[in-house]
């Protein structure tokens, strides 16, 4: 008697229920106009029915993971995102990714679940401290003047990032006393990009906020270059 072949399953296809049920663990704020916003930014490409409806594949939602995840743990703009994607679609190795981030040249759905599972990582000060190479001494400065901050003991990616410049700052003799008027400069940026995208805040729909979520990402980005840019020509004044 012959054995029964295994039945061939084709590639999954989801509704986009069915994606927030997947991603909802993970991110619990995904909504269905948060997809549909990612879609139009070009993000996903889910195809269609005849009737138009959406077909999400498994790697549709993978992308997703990994765009929400850099959203969430690094803070990126969904341009700089794109561009990461683009590249991983063209099959090339993404380029300045944030430290930490690796993505392998095609999204894998198996592999790029393992390596975003857990991405967002509460640090102890302990890791906190062998992982940016800070003294004790050193981050007991940056909590006390405010660099650095930490919920129930535990330290966030922005933390180590802060604690990361802060040990090669030290190195050239700024400590984090020298360090405050960064603090006050982000407070006055942060307030700009908040009066830039109040309108959008004020409204209460899904699709706003996240739009306005992006445009923050965008503006903190252009804030960013034009720091970079200012400080840059005053050294350069230096040299000539």
């Amino acid at each position: 008697m012959a054995l029964a072949q295994p039945e061939r399953r084709g590639p999954q296809v989801l509704n986009i229920g069915e994606v927030l049920a997947q991603l909802s663990d993970d991110f619990p704020a995904m909504t269905a106009s948060k997809i549909r916003f990612l879609e139009e930014k070009g993000l996903i490409n889910p195809k269609r029915t005849p009737a138009g409806y959406r077909q999400y594949s498994d790697s549709d939602v993978e992308r997703l993971r990994f765009v929400l995840a850099l959203q969430r743990d690094q803070y990126l703009p969904l341009k700089v995102i794109k561009d990461y994607l683009d590249a991983i679609d063209r099959g090339e190795r993404p380029e300045n990714l944030p430290p930490g981030v690796t993505v392998s040249p095609r999204i894998v759905s198996d592999e790029l679940a393992a390596e975003l599972k857990g991405r967002a990582r509460a640090l102890t000060e302990e890791q906190l401290r062998t992982e940016s190479g800070a003294s004790v001494p050193l981050l007991q400065s940056l909590l006390s003047f405010g660099l650095i901050s930490h919920v129930n003991g535990k330290f966030d990616e922005h933390a180590l990032q802060v604690a990361r410049a802060c040990v090669q700052l030290e190195g050239h003799g700024l400590e984090p006393r020298h360090l405050r008027p960064f603090q006050a400069a982000a407070e006055r940026e942060f307030g700009l990009v908040e009066r830039a995208v109040g309108p959008l805040m004020s409204r209460k729909d899904a699709a706003s906020q996240a739009r306005a979520a992006e445009a923050a990402r965008e503006i903190s980005e252009l804030c960013l270059t034009l720091h970079r840019a200012l400080v840059q020509d005053r050294i350069s004044r230096m040299e000539s």
